[in-house]
């Protein structure tokens, strides 16, 4: 067997112990305090005065930070991913737009501890198991890496391996890097996201149990068992353990793909798959919170729309799916009154009445909903949404002392439909938004 290069920075060997991952914390931190000297000497030198957050927010910090985070994987990776998506409107841009990086980045364990995890999944003889296992991952994420090979019967299957370590160090990590942000001053002091970072080591728990995203693929295969749009893996429990995940191959093309199609096309995929996230939230109570674009795939041959990777399903509470109901009927009538008693029953701070920040929290809520509104076709191609909201969102940051986390379970679904109106927006898709909720409502 040829040997194989482990050179590549994209082929590190994750640390696993505690200890060894602290290191990296460690590391990551001393880099950035060296990072912040050097500017400083720099800025000195060209008789400027040095600001610590000009010195703080270089480009080779952030890239320290990030590099870190993604050579860790696991939960570290995850809340750079968090932060970077949920909180970016209170976060430094600079911080923001390289932690963002993380949400794509493709590194992978070397086969030395491949080997390590597939042995104590399924016994050192593991590779005489399947057929023709394919080593170089198919894609690789923040809690494991994907592989091709053949089942033991002859079917085409993919194997989701866990990284070593990721379960074990999640609470650890999170605190860890929660602590590091924070210090360094990357994460301004009067940001509290404990409730978001608490919230998130539970997610992260169920999301390292592969039996668990199982039971959520096969609930998923079964919700939509009889509809002709949609494609979703089938579950091999013979083969699947809490490391390894099991499952059929399915065939398709990156969902980007499709921007060449014929607007009606685009529009049918765009209308089936914001109809499914509204089915997920006000039918199953069970949503599929990652948007990444990599999770959704196009089989061109059927035209069916693929769907993978359910590690980040959320359960929802019947109080809170209710709340939204309400909300989302409020935002479409335009009744501002009864919108901010939803957002309040659901769990956001609105800010006294009459105040400014209520009225610029309402404003935001409206400008998100906006989709809702009209019962007409959403040209996302053409909305300006995004840039008024930005707009708006920045000044938020002028109401710090007021300003809250807002409630998790909203932040995990504002997250998916984010994530679905972006992907709207790239595909150039027109959806009527107002008809596939109504029927919810």
């Amino acid at each position: 067997m040829a040997k194989r290069d482990n050179s590549n920075d994209d082929h590190k060997a994750i640390p696993t112990s505690r200890v060894g991952r602290f290191a990296r914390v460690a590391r990551m931190a001393g880099g950035v305090a060296g990072g912040m000297l050097a500017e400083g000497t720099r800025q000195l030198r060209a008789g400027k005065r040095p600001k610590a957050r000009d010195m703080l927010l270089t480009p080779a910090n952030a890239r320290r930070v990030a590099d870190q985070l993604a050579t860790m994987r696991g939960a570290a990776m995850k809340v750079g991913q968090i932060l970077s998506m949920d909180t970016g409107d209170f976060l430094p841009r600079e911080l923001a737009d390289i932690l963002a990086r993380l949400r794509s980045d493709a590194r992978y364990m070397p086969p030395g501890q491949l080997d390590q995890v597939m042995s104590e999944a399924y016994g050192d003889n593991w590779e005489s198991q399947f057929y023709g296992f394919e080593h170089k991952p198919l894609a690789a994420a923040s809690i494991g890496q994907v592989h091709r090979t053949l089942s033991p019967d002859g079917r085409e299957i993919v194997l989701k391996v866990q990284y070593p370590g990721v379960a074990g160090s999640i609470d650890a990590d999170v605190d860890n890097i929660a602590s590091l942000l924070k210090i360094s001053g990357l994460l301004p002091s009067e940001f509290d996201i404990a409730p978001l970072l608490d919230d998130a080591k539970a997610q992260l728990q169920d999301e390292a149990d592969y039996n668990k995203e199982a039971e959520f693929l096969a609930a998923f295969g079964d919700l939509l068992a009889g509809d002709e749009r949609f494609l979703v893996p089938e579950v091999l429990p013979e083969l699947t353990c809490k490391t390894v995940l099991a499952m059929t191959y399915v065939n398709g093309q990156p969902i980007e793909s499709i921007g060449a199609l014929p607007q009606v096309e685009r529009d049918a995929v765009m209308t089936a798959l914001i109809e499914l996230m509204f089915r997920e939230l006000f039918e199953l109570r069970m949503v599929q919170t990652d948007p990444n674009f990599a999770n959704y795939q196009y089989d061109r041959s059927s035209g069916k729309i693929v769907l993978l990777d359910f590690g980040a399903t959320r359960r929802f509470k019947a109080s809170f799916v209710n709340g939204y109901r309400s909300l989302a009927k409020a935002a479409i009538a335009g009744n501002r009154k009864r919108l901010i008693a939803a957002a309040e029953r659901v769990g956001y701070a609105m800010g006294d009445e009459d105040s400014e920040y209520r009225e610029l929290v309402l404003e935001l809520f409206l400008m998100a909903l906006e989709p809702l509104q009209q019962d007409e076709l959403y040209d996302f191609a053409a909305s300006d949404m995004s840039r008024r909201m930005s707009e708006r969102a920045e000044e938020v940051t002028a109401f710090r002392d007021f300003w809250q986390a807002p409630p998790t379970d909203a932040v995990y679904f504002h997250r998916k439909l984010g994530g679905m109106f972006l992907l709207a927006t790239r595909l150039k898709a027109r959806v009527n938004v107002h008809q596939l909720i109504s029927k919810f409502l």
